[in-house]
């Protein structure tokens, strides 16, 4: 099976345009740097992107009330 990525565009939302998630491309940044969120990779050099399946599992672990 292909592994899905998702960039920050799709993930974040902004004025105008829903995201996968209620929260800034600002909130997604800081959430990676503490560690509370998927780490990101490089497609090329200004194409960064996350494995679908990690960020559906954090979505998961919150919708349980687990912790990151």
């Amino acid at each position: 099976m292909a592994q899905r990525v998702i960039r920050v565009a799709e993930l974040a939302t902004t004025k105008g345009r829903s995201g996968l998630l209620p929260v800034s491309p600002a909130t997604i940044w800081r959430w990676v740097r503490q560690g509370k969120f998927p780490k990101p990779f490089k497609l090329g050099d200004s194409v960064t992107v996350w494995d679908a399946s990690a960020v559906e599992a954090f979505i998961e672990s919150r919708a349980e009330g687990v912790p990151q």
